[in-house]
């Protein structure tokens, strides 16, 4: 079970989605939206943290992660944003987006073999979302959207540490196809809500802050254009 947020004033939205799946360009849309009406926005994303970044690129670069080490760095990496970057903005009111949130890690390293029981008590730290967004696709759909002019595959984002197969492309299929299997599963047991991935960028985005917007009348307004966090590292 994930801690309750309900003793802080700000709000807190996240999305989820195998890759390929449009929750990345969702919430890009929706924090310029809430800016546009004036909201304090604070953006946090998965696997960010300068704490231990330096650490995760040695081990995907020797191909040293194990998937309990993986799911061990991504876990203290989130305690790191979540104490330093998602906790005081939600103290002073504002409103959090997250790019992948602790349901990633849920996904992932089952998918990876490791305890789901394991990996959900490890996060025990972290807070319930407000809202949190499942951008559901087909496997083949999402697939299309990530190779289609990728030159190449990362090592670890193919999944080839599993020994599924050794065509990279066909062990990113498998590997993807178990993740999204574990958000499936997730989708009842957190009550995220589901959008449908496939539907026009503009439709999809209408439908977010219909959801959104009941929870946005108490949540501090920025005195000016300066009052914006942003976190701006990747994978």
């Amino acid at each position: 079970m994930l801690r309750s947020a309900e003793d802080y004033p700000g709000k807190l939205f996240i999305v989820e989605g195998v890759d390929g799946s449009g929750k990345s360009t969702q919430i890009e849309l929706l924090h310029k939206w809430l800016l546009s009406q004036g909201y304090s926005t604070f953006f946090s994303e998965w696997n960010s943290s300068p704490l231990v970044r330096r650490t995760t690129r040695r081990g995907k670069d020797k191909h040293l992660l194990t998937p309990l080490t993986f799911s061990l760095i991504h876990a203290t990496d989130f305690a790191d944003r979540t104490e330093r970057n998602i906790v005081p903005p939600l103290k002073a009111g504002a409103a959090v987006l997250a790019d992948r949130y602790t349901y990633t890690a849920f996904a992932r390293d089952v998918a990876r073999g490791v305890d789901p029981d394991w990996v959900r008590d490890i996060y025990r730290f972290a807070f319930e979302p407000t809202v949190g967004f499942y951008f559901r696709v087909p496997l083949d759909t999402a697939l299309d959207r990530i190779l289609t002019g990728r030159p190449e595959l990362k090592w670890y984002e193919a999944g080839m540490d599993l020994g599924l197969s050794e065509d990279p492309y066909e062990s990113f299929e498998i590997f993807q196809g178990r993740i999204l299997e574990q958000y499936e599963d997730m989708v009842e047991e957190f009550d995220l809500q589901v959008i449908d991935g496939t539907l026009p960028i503009a439709e999809q985005q209408a439908e977010v802050r219909r959801i959104v917007e009941p929870y946005l009348e108490d949540l501090l307004r920025r005195p000016d254009d300066t009052f914006t966090y942003r976190r701006n590292a990747r994978d």
